[in-house]
Order: C-alpha cells, then sequence, then structure tokens
C-alpha cells in the first residue's frame, strides 16, 4: 500500500486528499496542515469526517465519509508521515503581494517547506508540486534544494524524485469530478520522476476517459497552468466592455453570446459579470511577468494583455455601483443587501470575492449592509457575520452578486418582504419568470450585461 502525504488542506488540498484516500488503489493518506487556528480547525473537521468549506457537491461528502471509514485517511500538523510517503503533494499558498500593482513573489514558505520536505523524504519518493507557481519554480528554486538535501544527506543525486502536475479543481457541485474526472498536465526533471508520477495519477484519475498529458519539462507544465488562468482572465475582462455596451443600447448580450457560442471555434466566450474572485483569475496573470525577470533575468519581456486583465478584473464590482447609482444618486444612508459574498456560485470560499470590493466602497460611501450567502456564515475577510436566508428588513437595493442555485428559487413574496428595492441582477442569477414576477410586484430591476 502506497502512503501519500498531501501538505496543505485548503480547498484544493482537503479535496485531493479525499481523491486520494477514496481511490481503489488503497492508498493510506495522510493529511498535513499548520497549527494555526485555521488549520486545526481543517483538521479536526476531516477527522471529523466533515469536509472544512461549504461544497454543494454530493459526491465529495460521500467519497469523504467512506475514507473516514475504511481509515486510510488521517489528518495532522507536522511532516512526521514525509519520512514514510512515497508521493508528497505539495497544494500551500503561493501570493503575489500587491495584486493590483505590479506584485512581488516571495519564495521563503516554499523554500523553507521544500527543505523540510527534502531532509525527510526517503530516496525514490516523489515530491508533487501541484499548487500554481511562477514558471520556473520547480527547476530553479526547488531542485536546487532536493539537490543540497541528497548532498547533505549523502544520497545519490536524483534520488529525490521531483514532478509538478497542476490541479484544475473548480469547487461547486463537480468539485471531486473536477479531481478524478478530469484531464492533467505533468512533468518532470528525470525519467523516474515522470513515470512514478504517472504512475501515481493513474491511480486517482479516470485516464481511460482522461488521458494524461506529459510535457517536456516542469517549466512547460507550471506555464500551461499560468497560461489557462490567464487566458480565462482575459477572456472575462474582454468581455466587461461588451456589457456595459449591451446595458446601454438595451441588448441581452447573455442572448448574443448564446448565439456566438454555436460557432465551435467561440464556444468558451465568456459572460459579463460581477467580478472575477478566488485565489486563480486574480493573480495568475501575474505569475509568468513576475517570473520573466526574478527567474529568467528578462527585462525586455512584457504581458500588457495580462497586466489589464487583472487590472479590468479588479474594478469589475463597481460597474454594479455605477448601475445602482445611476437610479440612486447617493448611497449615503441607504439600506443594501447583498446577497452572495463567496467569490464564485456553490461555494463557500470568500477569498478575493469581488463582492468585497463593492462592500468596502459602499461602506466608504455611507451605505448600510446586510449580507446573505447560503453557504457563508461568517466573512472573515471583512469580519462580518452572513445570513444564509434571506434576511427580514426593508432595503433600499439588494444585489444578486453570485449565481447560487437557492437564489434562483425566491420567489415573489420572498422578495416583497424586503419593501420595495432595487433589485440588480449583476450575475446572471435570477431566471426570466422571477424577473417577470418582481416587476410585477413594482420592483425596478436592472442588469450587468442585459438592457432594460
Amino acid at each position: 500500500m502506497d502512503n501519500i502525504s498531501v501538505i496543505g488542506l485548503g480547498f484544493v488540498g482537503s479535496a485531493m486528499a479525499i481523491a486520494c484516500a477514496s481511490s481503489q488503489a488503497s492508498l493510506q493518506v495522510t493529511g498535513v496542515d499548520i497549527g494555526t487556528a485555521e488549520g486545526l480547525r481543517r483538521i479536526d473537521a476531516l477527522n471529523n469526517g466533515e469536509f472544512p468549506f461549504g461544497t454543494t457537491d454530493e459526491k465529495l461528502l460521500l467519497l469523504l465519509d467512506q475514507a473516514s471509514t475504511s481509515k486510510r485517511f488521517n489528518c495532522e500538523t507536522g511532516y512526521a508521515s514525509v519520512g514514510s510517503a512515497d508521493v508528497v503533494i505539495v497544494d500551500v499558498h503561493f501570493d503575489v503581494g500587491d495584486m493590483h500593482g505590479d506584485g512581488n513573489i516571495d519564495f521563503s514558505n516554499l523554500e523553507t517547506l521544500t527543505r523540510e520536505i527534502g531532509t525527510l523524504m526517503q530516496p525514490g519518493a516523489l515530491l508533487l508540486v501541484e499548487t500554481t507557481v511562477p514558471p520556473g519554480t520547480c527547476e530553479k528554486i526547488v531542485r536546487p534544494i532536493l539537490t543540497s538535501c541528497e548532498l547533505d544527506r549523502g544520497l545519490p543525486s536524483g534520488s529525490l524524485l521531483l514532478a509538478h502536475s497542476y490541479e484544475r479543481v473548480m469547487p461547486g457541485s463537480n468539485y471531486i469530478d473536477s479531481i478524478i474526472n478530469f484531464w492533467r498536465v505533468y512533468a518532470s526533471d528525470s525519467e523516474p520522476g515522470a513515470q512514478k508520477c504517472e504512475a501515481f495519477l493513474s491511480k486517482i484519475i479516470n485516464t481511460e476517459e482522461y488521458p494524461l498529458s506529459r510535457l517536456s519539462s516542469m517549466t512547460a507544465s507550471e506555464t500551461a497552468k499560468v497560461l489557462e488562468n490567464s487566458y480565462r482572465a482575459t477572456n472575462i475582462a474582454f468581455i466587461t466592455e461588451w456589457g456595459e455596451f449591451a446595458q446601454n443600447v438595451g441588448v441581452d448580450l447573455f442572448e448574443v453570446l448564446d448565439a456566438v457560442r454555436m460557432r465551435p471555434t467561440h464556444n468558451n466566450i465568456r459572460q459579463p459579470g460581477f467580478g472575477v474572485g478566488g485565489y486563480c483569475l486574480t493573480k495568475d496573470p501575474l505569475l509568468a511577468p513576475l517570473a520573466a525577470k526574478k527567474l529568467f533575468n528578462l527585462d525586455n519581456v512584457e504581458f500588457p494583455f495580462s497586466r489589464m486583465a487583472v487590472k479590468v478584473n479588479a474594478e469589475m464590482p463597481l460597474n454594479t455601483l455605477k448601475l445602482m447609482t445611476q437610479h440612486m444618486s447617493d448611497v449615503r444612508g441607504k439600506h443594501v443587501l447583498l446577497c452572495g459574498v463567496s467569490y464564485r456560485q456553490d461555494v463557500g470560499d470568500t477569498r478575493y470575492s469581488p463582492t468585497e470590493v463593492l462592500f468596502d466602497e459602499l461602506i466608504k460611501r455611507g451605505a448600510t449592509i446586510s449580507l446573505c450567502d447560503p453557504l457563508v456564515d461568517y466573512w472573515p475577510e471583512v469580519e462580518r457575520s452572513v445570513s444564509r436566508t434571506l434576511p427580514s428588513g426593508v432595503f433600499d437595493a439588494v444585489v444578486f452578486c453570485v449565481p447560487h442555485h437557492e437564489f434562483a428559487t425566491i420567489n415573489g413574496a420572498e422578495i416583497k418582504q424586503l419593501g420595495k428595492p432595487l433589485v440588480i441582477d449583476a450575475n446572471n442569477c435570477l431566471t426570466p419568470e422571477q424577473i417577470e414576477v418582481f416587476a410585477a410586484a413594482g420592483l425596478t430591476n436592472k442588469f450587468i450585461g442585459r438592457g432594460n
């Protein structure tokens, strides 16, 4: 039985650990997190068979229950499990500092972790980096540290194996399937490392239907991840200006986009919305320009589109404020209900939520804010409690920020209890039937990306 150690039990690591523990390959899995209050909360939850984050994925919860029952899954602090692991998976955060400026990269935490792992890994074990990192990180930062550890321990060169295989985790209703039933890219700096990585991934991923793609270098694999997310972020930013155009000329851009997607070459065009959030698209377009300068000393390589996408997407929630102030010139003293504080639908992750941008600006302008999200009780970034259901009260405006499926079930009676607010659908959250009911109730409806 192979022993697997998963370092970092965030939204990726927790799900990855469950995917490993529920594998038919009978893997023995240890999840590892740091001893902070949050780290201990995640560990305790997983050890008790509870997923530590809000999720609507019933399959993920079922597999967690099965893993807990099998006694092949345990979570703890410290790196004791690394010493007996056949595969050590790194799923820790990698931040870029100020995302609204040029950003910066600090490898110190990753360097410390790599040295800790390299000191404990058994020869022939694989260090698999899943964390999204700047291209060149594995070859220029991680591998030299592992080589140093080999020398310090008197091990043959290359006996500590290394590979990069980035996750494509998408929290939501298909959370666990985005790991086990999805394509995966990988690369190593040695043939033994590549073979071990392929063998491991084949134990947790349905490779018959979703074959693996091996790239020629770890830098290529890192580049693929950053390019994927940069492309998506740029696509979203591009549509923003078209959404504002549609609002002003009375066009339903969602209808237009459905027609455009009929053309196979354009079927992944994005849509207008409230904003971009989460841990990936908000920062990943900055990783390549930062790597170019810090890791490859390239001063003449620029990424204007990627940087512009980050800027446009960061400011996108303010389009909703602009729409609001067209109806009420001053929000000072107004009571506003924000529906949805997570960064995307059907997840409880509030990191870099675009709702925070709107929240901060409304507070700055003197509005009173109430919060509602079916998957969030407490919003740590703004230190506010969140109602799981529509709160009682009279509101001047209700903004639907996140298309949680629960919001599509709100009926006319429920919305009437909120007074006669301005209703803004900022993210295609409401159904046509709801919009008709709200209009019949005398409410004013406004939309991002859709003319009235």
